[in-house]
């Protein structure tokens, strides 16, 4: 397995569609989603703390629907307007700590790169690596980490802190599980949040330590 260095001040966290209709209540609500919710919201504060600068993406698409395209013929809840941009479902959940600093990106497909300036964003701040946490782990996040991979950036996938919701007769524990083994093999380095926490602490001290010399 891949062991990645983690440099803070070369890192963004990008906490993929902690939105309403994701976390809880709803038919596409990952059944972990409340104490997903929990994780990230620490690894977010670890994160500002080293100076991992904060991202948080929310899969929208335009309030009248007019860009659903595909999307709408295969997701019969996106063609009923869960994801609608201004719709409560679509809100980032309000028990996630989203602070003025952080950057909020919403994005009309599965991935976080495709019709967005996330890209733009990373390479303006010196980002090489890249922390992928949020739902669902197999649809919005790993596509994402997938596209990062393929840029080039450094992956980090969260075993713990992604979560999903059953699909084709597969649960989400399955699903889960086929995910994270798929991305550690071929795409990323895959922790837990308290992993990643740790790497996060130890390059923060690696820093400060060059800095003091």
């Amino acid at each position: 397995m891949v062991d990645f260095k983690v440099d803070p001040r070369h890192t963004a966290l990008i906490n993929v569609d902690m939105q309403n209709c994701f976390v809880e209540n709803s038919p596409i609500a990952a059944p972990d989603g409340p104490k997903v919710l929990a994780r990230i919201n620490k690894l977010i504060e670890t994160c500002r703390d080293a100076g991992v600068k904060v991202i948080h993406t929310a899969h929208v698409v335009r309030p009248d629907g007019s860009n659903i395209g595909v999307m709408g013929e295969i997701i019969p809840v996106v063609r009923e307007g869960i994801i609608n941009e201004g719709s409560v479902t679509a809100a980032l959940h309000k028990g996630l700590n989203v602070k003025p600093d952080d950057i909020v990106l919403n994005k009309p497909r599965f991935g976080s790169f495709h019709g967005t300036d996330l890209e733009l964003i990373l390479r303006s701040n010196g980002i090489d690596t890249v922390i992928v946490s949020g739902i669902a782990t197999n649809v919005c996040c790993e596509t994402t980490a997938r596209e990062a991979n393929a840029r080039d950036y450094k992956v980090f996938f969260l075993s713990d802190g992604t979560a999903t919701f059953g699909l084709g007769g597969l649960s989400p524990e399955e699903l889960q599980k086929a995910t994270c083994a798929t991305l550690g093999s071929l795409f990323a380095e895959v922790l837990s949040v308290d992993q990643m926490i740790g790497k996060i602490r130890a390059g923060a001290g690696a820093v400060k330590r060059v800095a003091a010399e």
